[in-house]
C-alpha cells in the first residue's frame, strides 16, 4: 500500500534519451513529473502482473501522455487481461488520447522488444497471478580502438581509422591487408538492467538476471517471516540476495517492494539481512537514481 513517504513499485530507465517505465502503482506519474523528465519520451510500459499495486497509476500516465504532443506510438506489454484492462479504462474514464497505445500480451518466455543495439526479455515468475521479470540488455560493443598500432602498421589518420573501428578491412598502397583485430582490442559487453517483483524465490530467476549493471529485486519481508513470504508467493531480503549472489556477475542489488509493515525507519533490517549474502545491495528510495556505466 502507498505510504506518506513511499509510493507503490515503478522503475523508469532512461536509454539513450528512450524511456522505459517497469510498473506504474498508482501516483506514479507524479514521481515523473518531479523529476522533471518528458513524458513522450517513455517509449514502452512493462507490466509484470496485474495487481492494483502494479497497475493503477497507468490510466493517469496515458492521459496525461496527451498533453505533450506524442507523435510516436506507445508500446505496453504485460501479461493476459493487460489488454481488456487498457482498452476498459480508456472507455470508462473516457479518455482523450491523441496517439497510438500499442499494447501486446505476453503468454510465455521470450525476447519482447528489439531496439537499436539492446532487446527486453520477459521471464516467468511465480506468484499469485501470472507474472514476469524483464531484463534489459545491450549488445556487444567492438573493442576499444589503439591508434598507437594504427600508425604502426602504417594506417593514416582519418577515415581508414573508422574503417577499421566499423569492422571492415583496410587495404594500403603497399599491399597489405588490415584487419579490425589488428588494432582494436576484445569485444566489450553492453549493460544489463533487470527487474524482478512479486514472485515466490526459485533456482532459475539467477540465470535470467545474471551479469545485471544492475538488478532491482523485491525483498519485501525480513527473513524470519519466511513462511509469510512463501503463502504470499513473495520473497525476503535474503532470497533477493541470494539471487544476485547465485546470478553471478551482477554489480548491484536494489531492493524493492516492501512490506508496508516496515517503517522507512525499520527497512534497514532487510538491508541488514542482505548485505552479508550480497554486499553491494541497497535500499531503493523513491526517486533515487543510480548511473550504469560502461565497464571498459
Amino acid at each position: 500500500m502507498p505510504l506518506p513517504q513511499r509510493s507503490l513499485t515503478s522503475v523508469l530507465l532512461r536509454r539513450e534519451g528512450e524511456l522505459f517505465l517497469f510498473d506504474g502503482g498508482e501516483g506514479t506519474q507524479v514521481s515523473i513529473r518531479r523529476l522533471n523528465l518528458r513524458w513522450k519520451k517513455i517509449t514502452a510500459i512493462f507490466v509484470s502482473h496485474m495487481h492494483a499495486d502494479h497497475v493503477t497509476g497507468l490510466p493517469g500516465i496515458l492521459m496525461l501522455s496527451s498533453q505533450v504532443d506524442r507523435d510516436d506510438p506507445l508500446y505496453i506489454f504485460g501479461p493476459p487481461r493487460i489488454a481488456e484492462y487498457i482498452d476498459q479504462s480508456r472507455r470508462v474514464l473516457d479518455m482523450y488520447i491523441n496517439y497510438e497505445i500499442i499494447v501486446k500480451e505476453i503468454t510465455e518466455p521470450q525476447v519482447i522488444w528489439q531496439g537499436d543495439g539492446f532487446s527486453v526479455r520477459a521471464f516467468q515468475l511465480r506468484h499469485t497471478k501470472n507474472c514476469f521479470g524483464y531484463a534489459m540488455e545491450e549488445e556487444t560493443r567492438p573493442g576499444a580502438f589503439h591508434p598507437d598500432r594504427a600508425m604502426e602498421l602504417g594506417v593514416p589518420r582519418g577515415p581508414l581509422w573508422s574503417t577499421l573501428q566499423g569492422g571492415s578491412d583496410v587495404n594500403l598502397p603497399d599491399g597489405r591487408v588490415i584487419h579490425p583485430g589488428d588494432v582494436m582490442g576484445e569485444k566489450r559487453s553492453g549493460r544489463k538492467f533487470s527487474y524482478v517483483t512479486d514472485s515466490l524465490y526459485f533456482p532459475e530467476i539467477a540465470k535470467e538476471v545474471a551479469d545485471s549493471d544492475l538488478l532491482v529485486c523485491e525483498g519485501m519481508f525480513e527473513h524470519s517471516l519466511l513462511s509469510s513470504a512463501v503463502e504470499k508467493k513473495h520473497m525476503t531480503a535474503v532470497q533477493a540476495a541470494q539471487i544476485a549472489k547465485e546470478a553471478g556477475g551482477v554489480k548491484k542489488l536494489g531492493l524493492i517492494h516492501y512490506s508496508p509493515r516496515y517503517t522507512d525507519r525499520e527497512l534497514k533490517k532487510l538491508l541488514e539481512e542482505a548485505v552479508p549474502v550480497f554486499p553491494a545491495t541497497v535500499l531503493t528510495r523513491d526517486r533515487m537514481a543510480f548511473p550504469i556505466e560502461y565497464v571498459d
